[in-house]
């Protein structure tokens, strides 16, 4: 079955390509792909023909149309956000995580004044989260290895 194109297909298949720069998933990127995956309304169904079509197996379904996925638009940052809880909740961030939130980031058009916002309101929640201590520790660390 053919993948239909969407926005969200469009931000999964750029940070799939991105994932698969090493051409290796390990189970971290498959975790943040998974959680990308669900809030972006890719459908677990087309996981799979995402995974040929960034491997260059199959047609892009971007490669011909006019329309253009590019840019920010509404929703984003919560997207991001979501993204980037599900890797600091993570035990052990890897580089390759890292380099694939800050790869989403930049498609989505992330700026400075937005991450800050995200980032205050992650800080804002540890206070009540059990995680929020240990998601702390990684914000920053990720801000160390990933500065605006």
């Amino acid at each position: 079955m053919a993948l239909k194109p969407s926005r969200g297909l469009y931000l999964y298949l750029r940070t799939l390509k991105e994932a698969l720069g090493d051409d290796i998933i390990t189970s971290d990127e498959a975790q943040i792909l998974k959680v990308l995956a669900e809030a972006l309304g890719v459908r677990p169904s087309d996981t799979a023909e995402c995974l040929s079509v960034a491997r260059g197996e199959t047609t892009d379904p971007f490669d011909e149309l006019e329309e253009d996925y590019a840019g920010h638009r509404m929703g984003d940052a919560a997207t991001y956000q979501t993204t980037l809880i599900a890797a600091l909740d993570d035990e052990v961030i890897s580089e390759d995580e890292w380099s694939m939130l800050n790869s989403l980031r930049t498609i989505i058009g992330i700026q400075e004044d937005q991450h800050t916002m995200i980032e205050e309101s992650i800080r804002s929640m540890a206070e009540i989260d059990e995680n929020g201590t240990r998601r702390i520790e990684q914000l920053n660390r990720f801000n160390t290895v990933c500065p605006y």
